[in-house]
């Protein structure tokens, strides 16, 4: 096993690019050493209350060293910057001392100052010719000066930590021969089987979820454009709808490669392309993008280029690679697959609305509880409410899960079956109302009492039948009273959420005063 020593401080440019967070940016090099046969054995590290390029002598600042047993960074001083770079002058030598005797195997240098706090251990360095890769124009130009062996030298400009990380890892790995796989997204990525693998780690409902506030933000205009004196809101509508295949690009590009920044820029490129091809042409551009910008920053940081380039390539050049053939190749398709979708919801609904919402209701709860509602409805929703910006099926989670789970709760802290069951009743009601989710606070009565699971079943299938009825599109995931504001049509979707919460309450109601009474009879047995 290779041990690395961290020199350096806050810097200038690097301040602003992570270095005013020293447990982040020196926490990232110590994950990436864990895809290679390399620790960290010192670190010396002294990070200032602003850039370098603008502190003095009285700027606060703290020096951080290695903690062995944590295995983690520790505040060793803090005082002004005079002061820490005196007290690092005995941690300096410390480290040369240990260069010397052979515990130290390479060094990574972020902004150092060979001349001063750094002095001791780059000459120890310089002297037994260890490995040095760093950021840093001038420091590294002083350290290459005084002999050491700089094999790799970096800029800030454009880069993070993760990306510098990398860089300085497979640099130093590749001048002692190991094999280094970058940790990105919590795990090594050495390929298609490999437990970080960015295949694994693509979720049609992770980025679907993710994606839901954009949605509800362009339901909500939606709303307001209807008010006369907000007409103008319109065009705002056409603009986020424009907008959600660029949202969807991004968290699936930043899923996939985990590479911060990097796959952020390059999701906003290839979901600008993807457009045209809609919320599942900006899922494809970014899924794209991802599996791409992780591909090609592993072999730019192989190939030595600097990382600013490499950031440059993985970013641009894969956003725009995934967007130009979601443009020219697949947009059309992943349009009309969406497109195709929807119509067959509506003809659904068109044949019978009643009974699609009656069908739709009835299968809600088994299909949370079954875990199928995010992987299969909730991508519906969202399809729907891309075209119009409220949806049928969005409609009916609200009646059918939000207001059902609403009901059952407000049983519970009316009329429970036993006084403890109010306390936790309470929150899940109050979170089902004033945020429109949190349907799983109603398990506990459904999962306790068959005729409340029962109830809850037809109340949904009722409730569903009435979006049907009225022709209601809405959406859940919202406060309850600003449901009916956001729908297609208030006072239908107001009356099919009434009665849906009403029915569940008293059903649990009844089925709550039947336990009690089967209790008190049993009790009376027993006595």
């Amino acid at each position: 096993m290779k041990t690395i020593a961290i020199l350096g401080s806050s810097g200038g440019n690097l301040f602003n690019l992570g270095g005013k967070d020293p447990e982040k940016l020196i926490g990232e090099i110590i994950a990436q050493t864990g895809g290679a046969d390399a620790a960290i054995g010192a670190v010396q590290f002294i990070a200032a209350s602003e850039s370098m390029d603008t502190a003095k002598d009285a700027t606060p600042a703290a020096l951080y060293g290695w903690d062995l047993d944590k295995r983690g960074i520790k505040k060793l001083f803090e005082g002004t910057l005079k002061e820490t770079n005196e007290a690092a002058a005995a941690l300096d030598a410390e480290i040369a001392e240990s260069i010397q005797a052979g515990r130290i195997d390479g060094l990574i240098v972020m902004s150092a100052d060979p001349e001063g706090a750094n002095r001791q251990s780059v000459a120890a360095a310089a002297g037994r010719k260890l490995p040095v890769v760093g950021t840093g124009g001038t420091s590294m130009a002083q350290i290459a000066a005084k002999g050491a062996n700089v094999i790799s030298v970096s800029g800030t400009t454009g880069t993070t930590n993760r990306t510098r990380a990398v860089s300085f890892v497979q640099s130093l790995c590749k001048f002692w021969g190991l094999k280094y796989y970058p940790v990105l997204g919590g795990a090594p990525a050495s390929g298609a089987a490999a437990p970080g693998s960015p295949w694994r780690k693509i979720s049609l409902k992770g980025i679907m979820q993710a994606s839901l506030p954009g949605f509800i933000a362009m339901a909500i205009v939606l709303a307001l454009s209807q008010i006369p004196a907000l007409k103008g809101l319109s065009e705002v509508f056409d603009l986020m709808l424009k907008a959600l295949p660029v949202v969807l690009a991004v968290i699936a590009a930043k899923q996939v490669s985990d590479l911060d920044e990097v796959s952020i820029v390059a999701g906003v490129i290839a979901g600008a392309l993807s457009v045209e091809g809609g919320i599942i042409g900006g899922i494809a551009g970014g899924i794209g993008a991802g599996l791409l910008v992780r591909y090609l920053f592993v072999q730019c940081v192989k190939w030595r280029f600097p990382m600013t380039t490499v950031n440059i390539v993985a970013g641009g050049i894969a956003g725009l690679i995934s967007g130009l053939v979601m443009y020219y190749l697949l947009a059309p398709l992943a349009l009309e697959i969406g497109e195709w979708i929807k119509e067959m919801i509506n003809l659904a609904i068109s044949f019978n609305p009643i009974v699609a919402g009656a069908i739709a209701g009835l299968l809600i709860w088994p299909a949370i509880i079954g875990g199928v509602y995010h992987a299969a409805i909730l991508p519906i929703v969202l399809l729907e409410m891309e075209k119009t910006g409220n949806s049928f099926l969005g409609a009916v989670d609200m009646v059918g899960l939000v207001m059902v789970s609403a009901g059952i709760t407000l049983a519970n802290i009316v009329a429970p079956r036993d006084k403890g069951e109010a306390a936790v009743a309470a929150p899940g009601f109050l979170i089902n109302m004033g945020f429109g989710t949190f349907v799983e606070a109603a398990y506990p009565f459904m999962f306790s009492n068959k005729t409340v699971f029962a109830g809850a079943i037809v109340s949904g299938g009722v409730g569903g039948a009435l979006v049907g009825l009225f022709n209601v599109r809405g959406t859940a995931y919202v406060p309850s009273f600003m449901g009916p504001l956001l729908s297609n049509n208030v006072a239908g979707f107001a009356a099919s959420m009434a009665v849906a919460l009403v029915l569940a309450f008293i059903i649990t109601v009844i089925a709550n005063k039947a336990a009690r009474v089967k209790a008190r009879g049993q009790a009376d047995i027993a006595a």
